[in-house]
């Protein structure tokens, strides 16, 4: 026969939860704190301290040097003045960090010359500019896209610029049959004499295979327009070629092209082009012949034997009225850095003569397109290894180096080591 438990052992039974439950809480309002040292598990991540003060966000970006640093388990307590000396040398570390970067960053951007560059730091400048862009028919019409092209941004003289026009499917990028019933020429809207100078011209645009048109049927709208042969003879500045477009639903829309022209160049490159090895570097002195002086702007572009970009060149001086030439380097430490394929082929060289006032502030020459000259066959120890230098970054330099010196000379003041008597 089973016994059955005691009265008293029953009432202890009934006891034992509600102890229990009451202890949980006073622990949860507050009124039982846990011993020093052990965490409050009670509600965790609530964002709470032990203290009942919410917990803030968690800091954003490098955390300043603590006042008093973290010990590590075993480690004996820091004393006020060593923890400032902690404090103090973990702030110069991250300074000194920030001060090598600095000064090896500029160091490394400037082992080349500025007007002898690679050429993947101007990807914009590979090749000459021939925009193209893509764009809605009309706001109405954003399911057809207008696929725009122009052959060059700058026209001089008697040069012909072409323009290409056609349409697509916005999402599937299939053509779509349109055509260009309108088109004119006038001076664009930013000119100080905008409609004054010049009535618009009527452009012819067509997709028959004749006035500049290389395929006919194809989808491809093309209109060829010469400024100095087409009303604007006289006119130096922006122009602006507008069109209206129908495509196959009938739908309408329009855009336009711009360009810049120069009606007289204010010089003409001679066509001649001597290579000279000068000062570790390879020199290739463009002629030009100047009708007027002043500061001139020029930009070559320099490939290796296969037709791979290499280098862009610049040239940037006051040169007087005459026969001159226009000095591109082909830097020394450039060529032994990337180890092209000789012989280089200078190619599309272009510039303008700068204006200190007014609008257009260039006047343009009229460009070297295609290859200009191929060099001879060198071989890379004819060139130097020498990093370029100047006045002005030696000056840099020096003053980067102060920076890192002041940095390291705190640490190890702070390390109790001696400072570098060579340090500035």
């Amino acid at each position: 026969m089973t016994q059955r438990p005691s009265r008293r052992s029953r009432w202890l039974l009934l006891l034992v939860p509600l102890v229990v439950g009451v202890g949980g809480l006073l622990l949860s309002v507050g009124l039982i704190r846990p011993e020093p040292g052990v965490a409050d598990s009670s509600a965790p991540g609530s964002g709470v301290s032990s203290d009942n003060v919410p917990a803030g966000p968690p800091p954003r970006g490098p955390a300043r040097p603590s006042a008093v640093p973290a010990q590590r388990p075993g480690q004996a307590p820091l004393s006020p003045e060593e923890a400032e000396r902690e404090a103090q040398r973990q702030l110069w570390e991250k300074r000194l960090e920030r001060a090598r970067f600095t000064l090896d960053s500029y160091r490394k951007s400037t082992r080349y010359p500025h007007e002898s560059r690679p050429i993947e730091e101007h990807p914009d400048l590979v090749y000459p500019q021939s925009p193209e862009r893509k764009q809605p028919l009309s706001k109405e019409q954003r399911d057809v896209s207008l696929t725009l092209k122009q052959e060059k941004v700058y026209v001089v003289g008697d040069e012909v610029v072409r323009f290409f026009v056609g349409c697509e499917n916005a999402s599937s990028h299939q053509p779509l049959p349109c055509e260009v019933h309108s088109a004119v020429a006038r001076e664009a809207p930013h000119m100080a004499q905008a409609g004054s100078a010049a009535a618009p011209v009527p452009l012819d645009f067509n997709d028959t295979g004749r006035n500049g048109d290389e395929v006919a049927g194809d989808g491809t709208w093309t209109g060829s327009f010469q400024p100095s042969r087409q009303g604007f003879a006289m006119f130096e500045g922006t122009l602006r070629v507008e069109f209206r477009v129908r495509a196959g639903n009938n739908a309408e829309g329009g855009a336009f092209f711009d360009i810049v022209f120069t009606p007289a160049a204010p010089a003409t490159f001679t066509g001649k082009v001597r290579e000279v090895i000068e000062k570790g570097s390879l020199q290739l002195y463009v002629g030009l012949q100047v009708r007027k002086p002043g500061r001139y702007v020029m930009a070559g572009r320099v490939d290796d034997e296969a037709g791979i970009p290499l280098a862009y060149l610049e040239f940037n001086e006051e040169l007087e009225a005459g026969a001159r030439e226009v000095r591109f380097q082909v830097f020394g430490l450039l060529l032994h850095d990337r180890k092209p394929d000789f012989p280089l082929r200078l190619r599309d060289v272009e510039g303008f003569l700068l204006r200190e006032q007014g609008d257009p502030d260039r006047e343009l020459v009229k460009a070297l397109y295609g290859y200009v000259h191929t060099t001879q066959p060198y071989t890379l120890d004819r060139f130097s290894e020498a990093e370029w230098d100047s006045e002005e970054r030696q000056r840099y330099l020096a003053e980067y180096g102060k920076d890192v010196a002041q940095a390291e000379s705190a640490l190890d003041g702070l390390s109790g080591r001696p400072a570098d008597p060579k340090a500035p």
